[in-house]
């Protein structure tokens, strides 16, 4: 997908701010006095900027990071949950904001500049690509208030590090260092927190740079054969291929290779 350099474009929320430069949307998370704990503003004004971004044809990539040094998002506002009941878990709503943002059709890149505690780390595990500042720090510390980590936490750390690690992880409610998030596959890379947002648009520009139609079903094909057996992925993934052979971008990028240039994709 080709972008045209355009000044950044800003717009406030109650929580958070957004930014849009160069077909990348930027959403920070904007609660440093209670290190961008999520309340309910925090999921509405999420949900309010993935609406408007799912339909805004600028932008291709979505990054979340936290606004200041210390934090992402550290976990569930604690004053909240202490009037959280039976009902509260029911309705699940950060459980399916987070779902939605796994299954958003944008790439998203969560870019941790700090704490990624409860909440902060179940959205982290949400977007597709996790990248650490060498001083984030991981964890679902949840048990320590005799709840669970209910927003995903227990579904995909556990497909993320492995079932054995993920248990140690929660049961203890013991915190990882970039590094070690690292090593278990927790994040995907770990950078000075002073390069984090320029790794994060520079991850963004390559993903830009690719066949936007491959980019959505590749993610789509992935996703959805971690929720079922091999054989079935292998069908979905083949169904895939044949619909993006079709496509006037698979013969822009055959045509660019051959001809030793830039492809110029277009999305159909």
């Amino acid at each position: 997908m080709t972008t045209v350099e355009t000044a950044p474009t800003r717009v406030e929320y109650s929580t958070l701010f957004t930014e849009v430069t160069d077909g990348i949307a930027l959403i920070t998370i904007n609660r440093p006095d209670v290190r961008n704990a999520v309340n309910r503003q925090v999921q509405l004004d999420i949900r309010a900027a993935l609406d408007r971004f799912r339909h805004d044809d600028s932008v291709a990539v979505v990054v979340f990071t936290g606004a200041g040094e210390k934090a992402f998002v550290a976990g569930a506002d604690i004053a909240q949950v202490r009037a959280y009941t039976l009902h509260t878990a029911l309705s699940s709503d950060l459980q399916r904001l987070y779902d939605d943002v796994e299954a958003y059709e944008k790439p998203t890149i969560a870019a941790v500049n700090g704490f990624a505690l409860g909440g902060g780390c179940e959205l982290a595990m949400s977007c597709d690509i996790r990248i650490a500042a060498d001083t984030a720090r991981f964890g679902l510390p949840e048990t320590n208030l005799s709840v669970l980590p209910a927003a995903g936490g227990t579904q995909r750390l556990a497909r993320l590090v492995g079932t054995g690690r993920a248990i140690e992880m929660i049961l203890t409610g013991r915190l990882v260092d970039a590094g070690e998030a690292e090593r278990i596959g927790l994040v995907t890379s770990v950078v000075p927190g002073s390069e984090l947002l320029d790794e994060a648009r520079k991850v963004a520009g390559q993903i830009m740079a690719k066949g936007p139609l491959a980019v959505r079903l590749a993610k789509l094909v992935i996703r959805s054969g971690m929720d079922a057996d091999q054989r079935t992925g292998l069908v979905v993934e083949r169904l895939a291929q044949a619909l993006l052979y079709t496509t006037d971008d698979k013969a822009e990028g055959a045509d660019a290779f051959l001809d030793k240039r830039k492809p110029v994709f277009r999305g159909k």
